[in-house]
């Protein structure tokens, strides 16, 4: 928008439709304006589109407004809500910059958090924040790290016995989706806490509860020493999603896969790392990320090679 300055209307307070016309005509991108004409529109159409501006004034007003808006708007996505809640605030700034308007008839409204997106990947970043926390415990830590570097499924990973662990090579056979046999391998941060975890145990499963078991579950998903049970792929979700802000354990895997594409693995090597049989499967995992793309934006600038 351009540098603010006070518009004469020929009048001390415009009517609500020429109020509107009058900031629209002040908005610079075409697009934008088109998005900010229906949310005005809408209010115009509320409120009076001949009654002055000042309508939007008065103690009642906020709660008039903020009714009207989650009725017109309460079930929409948070971006759509978000979007019309900011064209309105942006008009209402830009009528006190006027004097038109004294008071803020949004105060009573407030912007929507955006959903999570739990089908895109995490960027490296967001991986490594979660699994460098401090506070975060070992059985966590192990867990998403492992989870990470293998870009196995998180039930694949619950369901590893210690006694299956090759830890000398790294690698451990697992039972894919659908009941296929393969092998997961993982790097330098996963072999250097999965012994740390397993102290003193040769067998049971690896990841376990917090507390003895207090039902009764089978002689495999118990661990004899301590009594604990197999930790619950709801258990490990919850966690995973508390401390990494709402993403999911799927994440994990999706990015693992995403930045391997990323790093110029070749589709072989991504069909034996992912476990899927089929390149079509494989397809949504192995999109270049935002971060992906810029990073080879910059690598390709002449600017930075010069």
């Amino acid at each position: 928008m351009s540098a603010i300055h006070r518009i004469d209307t020929g009048t001390a307070v415009p009517t609500l439709g020429a109020a509107a016309e009058a900031f629209l005509a002040e908005v610079a991108n075409p697009n934008t304006a088109r998005a900010y004409r229906s949310a005005l529109a809408a209010l115009a159409d509320r409120f009076g589109t001949h009654r002055p501006v000042s309508v939007l004034e008065g103690e009642q007003i906020p709660d008039s407004v903020a009714d009207w808006f989650t009725a017109t708007w309460g079930t929409a996505a948070p971006a759509t809500f978000n979007a019309r809640l900011g064209a309105l605030a942006s008009a209402a700034a830009w009528w006190r910059d006027q004097g038109w308007l004294s008071g803020d008839p949004l105060v009573r409204i407030r912007r929507l958090p955006r959903t999570p997106d739990h089908t895109r990947a995490l960027d490296r970043a967001e991986v490594e924040r979660p699994l460098t926390r401090e506070g975060v415990a070992l059985r966590e830590r192990t867990l998403w790290r492992l989870l990470y570097e293998s870009a196995a499924r998180a039930e694949e990973v619950l369901a590893l016995d210690v006694e299956e662990l090759d830890l000398r090579n790294r690698r451990v056979r697992v039972r894919r989706k659908g009941g296929a046999a393969d092998v997961i391998t993982w790097r330098t941060a996963t072999a250097r806490l999965l012994p740390r975890l397993l102290v003193g145990r040769s067998s049971g499963p690896v990841f376990t509860t917090d507390r003895r078991a207090r039902v009764e579950v089978p002689p495999k998903d118990i661990d004899a020493g301590s009594g604990r049970a197999r930790l619950s792929y709801r258990r490990a979700a919850e966690l995973f999603s508390t401390a990494a802000g709402g993403a999911t354990l799927h994440q994990l895997r999706h990015s693992a896969l995403t930045h391997a594409a990323e790093e110029g693995a070749n589709t072989s090597t991504l069909l034996a790392y992912s476990g899927h049989t089929s390149v079509a499967s494989l397809a949504r995992y192995a999109r270049v990320s935002p971060e992906g793309l810029a990073r080879w934006q910059a690598g390709r600038d002449p600017a930075r090679r010069s």
